[in-house]
């Protein structure tokens, strides 16, 4: 009876310690399976790493002749009421308007971008007091002209109807992105011609490109002016002789590449 009783508690003991063994067993497994996991999640959506790249920048440049201009015209008129001075700021500027639709610019690139209102004041140095003396009313549009033949003659109709105010001629392109298109490309080429070179000389092979990135200067215009004497605008007989030039459209590259 006791050798049968010594047997069973060795048999209990034998199994209890696999049960333990086990346990550690599956820990030890459960810990490494989830430092895998998150070493897994810590790559997700990240490209492949590479220990050895060069970075190379390049530049393309396109030229072009700007195809619409952009005009900022401008009255301003004072008067001792608010309404004397409405008036009169009303009447020039529909006649101006009027006149420039007449000249073939369309509703649609004739946009009314400012209109204020304030007073004039007069200051009493004996009483140290500000007295309202009258009013000032300024409005300006916006106008995006097309035919660019007619810019000179838009400008000198507007300083013979009362425009006193130009806030600047400028010259662009409409859609700018096939220009964009022809410089990305120049840019890309200049960028892989130079890694060739750079290769070469360093003994070593380019691989796969593993990132990209660009810049852009804008559109660079050719005339921009922004002062009613720059236009020889004050209802003249000659209308200003305007130049649109031409623009450069600049894009900046930069690739990385591996290298074998």
């Amino acid at each position: 009876m006791f050798k049968y009783l010594k047997e069973n508690c060795f048999v209990k003991w034998a199994f209890k310690g696999a049960m333990t063994l086990l346990l550690v067993v599956l820990a030890i497994f459960v810990v490494f399976q989830t430092r895998s996991a998150i070493r897994q999640y810590g790559y997700i959506g990240r490209a492949p790493l590479s220990q050895y790249t060069i970075n190379i920048s390049g530049e393309g440049k396109v030229s072009s002749v700007p195809d619409i201009a952009m005009i900022n015209l401008g009255v301003t008129s004072e008067a001792k009421t608010v309404k004397q001075a409405q008036d009169d700021n009303t009447k020039k500027m529909n006649d101006v308007v009027k006149a420039i639709k007449d000249l073939g610019v369309v509703d649609k690139d004739i946009q009314t971008t400012n209109y204020n209102i304030y007073p004039k004041y007069s200051y009493d140095q004996t009483r140290g007091t500000s007295n309202i003396i009258g009013y000032t009313v300024s409005q300006s549009v916006t106008l995006k002209i097309r035919e660019l033949d007619k810019v000179g003659s838009i400008l000198g109709k507007a300083g013979e109807l009362g425009v006193n105010q130009v806030g600047g001629v400028e010259f662009t392109i409409d859609k700018p992105e096939s220009l964009k298109s022809e410089a990305r490309e120049k840019a890309i080429k200049d960028a892989k011609d130079k890694a060739s070179i750079l290769a070469k000389e360093l003994g070593v092979n380019l691989g796969r490109v593993v990132s990209f990135s660009e810049y852009t200067n804008g559109s660079v215009s050719a005339y921009s002016k922004s002062s009613m004497e720059a236009y020889g605008i004050g209802g003249g007989d000659v209308t200003p002789d305007i130049q649109a030039g031409s623009q450069e459209v600049i894009i900046n590259v930069s690739l990385v590449f591996e290298i074998k």
